[in-house]
């Protein structure tokens, strides 16, 4: 573990094992702001305008990676990260880093962020704690976001002939806003891809995602994010445990584990697993 500065946060942890870094603000998050090759870019998006800043008096998307609590409500969602994290801890291949507890909520918010001893590939548990004196119902909610002028690649489940099964086994949620002609969703048969535009404007999209991963490309960099979908649980949004979100400046990669009860004192995880590779040559997903 050391401590580095980042475009104006003083107090930061940088984990790297050589082929890949990861920067974690402790000035405000849990957040991983910033994560790729060594000497590369970030495969996060960033806001720099809000970067290097605490204190405001409203929540602040600023980029990289955060952990939220499901369903999406204002404003016990919009619970502000925007001053420094109560504690942080080495552990075994990385660090924890927990967050005060959420005075709307009574959760407290930690990730548990660990690197492979070599290659490029990131481990993260997301953990939301109860501490308040309420049971709450919720979701664990992991976002990445992703920069300008990618692409999201989206698994689909095999086709299956009509006479082999004649039930669903799919299904999507959509959002009042959500306009399924928009150009930056194209539908293949093995894959579903969402493309950010900066000149359009928000659609959301959520899937219950049985494939175990998804992933976004931009330029030669594949930000590939494993996770998985507990069979028989709730989720939420319509039952759907990964969600994409764009706009003009962003897409969100957002994964969620399944709805619960949050008794006092209990705890809930959801992991992720990331891995980055570069990819060259000419390339067809769809």
């Amino acid at each position: 573990m050391k401590l580095v500065s980042y475009k104006g946060w003083k107090q930061n942890v940088r984990l790297t094992n050589g082929a890949i870094e990861v920067i974690v603000t402790l000035g405000v998050g849990p957040r991983i702001i910033r994560c790729g090759f060594v000497g590369g870019p970030n495969i996060f998006g960033e806001f720099k305008s809000q970067l290097g800043k605490c204190g405001e008096r409203k929540w602040m998307i600023r980029g990289g990676h955060r952990l939220w609590v499901a369903p999406e409500h204002k404003p016990k969602t919009y619970e502000l990260d925007n001053s420094a994290v109560e504690m942080v801890k080495e552990i075994p291949g990385g660090i924890r880093v927990v967050q005060r507890k959420g005075p709307l909520t009574g959760i407290r918010k930690s990730m548990d962020i660990t690197l492979a001893p070599r290659g490029a590939r990131v481990r993260v548990i997301h953990t939301l704690t109860n501490d308040g004196k309420k049971t709450v119902p919720c979701s664990a909610w992991a976002l990445s976001v992703m920069p300008r002028n990618g692409v999201a690649i989206i698994p689909v489940p095999k086709l299956v002939p009509h006479d082999e099964r004649c039930t669903p086994n799919q299904n999507w949620s959509l959002w009042s806003y959500t306009d399924m002609t928009d150009p930056r969703l194209k539908l293949g048969t093995k894959f579903l891809l969402v493309r950010q535009d900066p000149r359009r404007g928000p659609f959301k999209l959520g899937m219950a995602q049985r494939q175990g991963w998804v992933a976004y490309l931009k330029g030669d960099i594949l930000f590939i994010k494993n996770f998985a979908r507990k069979a028989g649980a709730v989720h939420p949004d319509y039952d759907v445990n990964f969600e994409v979100y764009t706009d003009e400046n962003i897409l969100e990669l957002e994964t969620l584990g399944p709805l619960v009860n949050l008794k006092p004192g209990q705890s809930v995880q959801h992991e992720e697993r990331w891995l980055l590779t570069k990819v060259g040559g000419r390339r067809r997903v769809v």
